[in-house]
């Protein structure tokens, strides 16, 4: 402001703390010369008064608060896909420095950065990713501009992850990783339903191969399906009822049957090399296949199985463990039962003939009732 000097320098300083509502103390010429008398002054000077503080050059110091934050205060407009957004120059540069937002807009025109014609920086990246970015620069905080929590969506999480690796924004980077790791569900090892797979069936076309390798059905009412063909490898069967189901050339290679039901089942062609079906039932079962494929029983253990008027011509149970299983009134004709463990077997009223049974343990077996005569040549044990 424009004032008359006059009187003493007291008064000075009264006219400007009325004048300027402070508690004028000092008065400095344009230099920063503290003025002690008020003869000093001139009549052209320009005056600073100040409360006590020490002399600052308002142009200077404007120059240099300029030249340290690189003028960080300028606000910008960006072009983001097609999307506008306006923010200032310290949001991008100060949380972090060495990012590539940084770098492009520390210094003004260093990238050489493009323009469109309204003046907006172009930045051709997806604008839903980079505005998440843009709010944690502002404060830290993953929101989007809706409110919603972006730790609420995993897919989000994913896109804006790649975004913040693209522009160097490192401890964004870390806090998704964390984040998006934390977010995963959990495992589910629960047991598949009959009515889940019964939907996965019919969304399987038929020419499809099923693969069920691994999965738990474990207590799964399975039964009367059409399963034929499907692998179920390593699969837990355990406790499942699969009573009349059509299992025909299925894979059960290690599958867990323990306890399971398999009464009239269709077993022609299936492969169950390995599997355990220790206190399984099995009772009138099929394994003959007309077409001359045999079933696969290679090394099953089969302890306390109850296999009662089942049909298995020409089967493999070569080393099998089938200690304690009920096997009457089995059809075992050209079966292969080369070193299987038979012991306390019931195998009354089975036919073996052309049977293989050299090597098993027949100890304790039950032959009563043969349909025709087990040779000695049969058995060495």
């Amino acid at each position: 402001q424009v004032v008359a000097v006059y009187g003493t320098l007291s008064d000075l300083l009264s006219v400007a703390s009325n004048k300027l509502g402070i508690k004028a103390t000092s008065v400095y010429n344009g230099k920063g010369g503290l003025i002690d008398d008020i003869a000093l002054i001139r009549d052209d000077d320009v005056l600073f008064v100040c409360e006590g503080e020490p002399f600052i050059d308002p142009q200077t110091d404007g120059r240099a608060q300029e030249e340290l934050t690189g003028s960080h205060t300028d606000w910008l407009t960006l072009n983001v896909g097609g999307r506008y957004f306006t923010t200032t120059r310290s949001t991008l540069v100060n949380k972090e420095p060495d990012s590539m937002l940084a770098h492009m807009f520390k210094d003004k025109d260093a990238w050489g950065n493009k323009q469109d014609p309204r003046g907006a920086f172009l930045i051709d990246r997806s604008p839903e990713y980079f505005e998440p970015i843009l709010n944690y620069l502002r404060h830290g905080q993953l929101i989007v501009n809706d409110g919603i929590n972006l730790l609420g969506s995993t897919a989000l999480f994913v896109g804006v992850l790649e975004e913040a690796r693209f522009f160097g924004i490192d401890s964004l980077i870390e806090h998704l990783e964390i984040a998006i790791k934390n977010s995963q569900p959990a495992e589910d090892h629960s047991p598949i339903s009959r009515k889940e797979f019964v939907r996965f069936l019919l969304a399987t076309p038929t020419k499809s191969e099923l693969r069920c390798q691994g999965l738990n059905f474990s207590g799964a009412d399975l039964s009367r399906l059409d399963l034929r063909y499907i692998n179920f490898k390593m699969a837990n069967l355990s406790r499942c009822n699969l009573a009349h189901a059509n299992l025909c050339c299925a894979n059960l290679e290690r599958a867990d049957l323990s306890g399971s039901v398999l009464d009239c089942a269709n077993l022609q062609g299936v492969k169950m090399l390995c599997s355990n079906a220790e206190g399984a039932s099995l009772k009138g079962c099929n394994f003959e296949d007309p077409s001359g494929l045999k079933a696969n029983l290679e090394g099953k253990f089969w302890p306390g199985v109850d296999m009662e008027g089942s049909q298995m011509t020409g089967i493999n149970l070569r080393v099998a463990t089938l200690k304690n299983a009920k096997l009457k009134n089995c059809n075992l004709r050209g079966a292969t039962l080369a070193g299987t463990d038979l012991e306390n077997c019931d195998l009354s009223g089975c036919d073996l003939q052309e049977a293989n049974l050299r090597g098993s343990n027949v100890k304790g077996a039950i032959f009563e009732e043969m349909l025709t005569p087990l040779h000695m040549s049969q058995s060495v044990r």
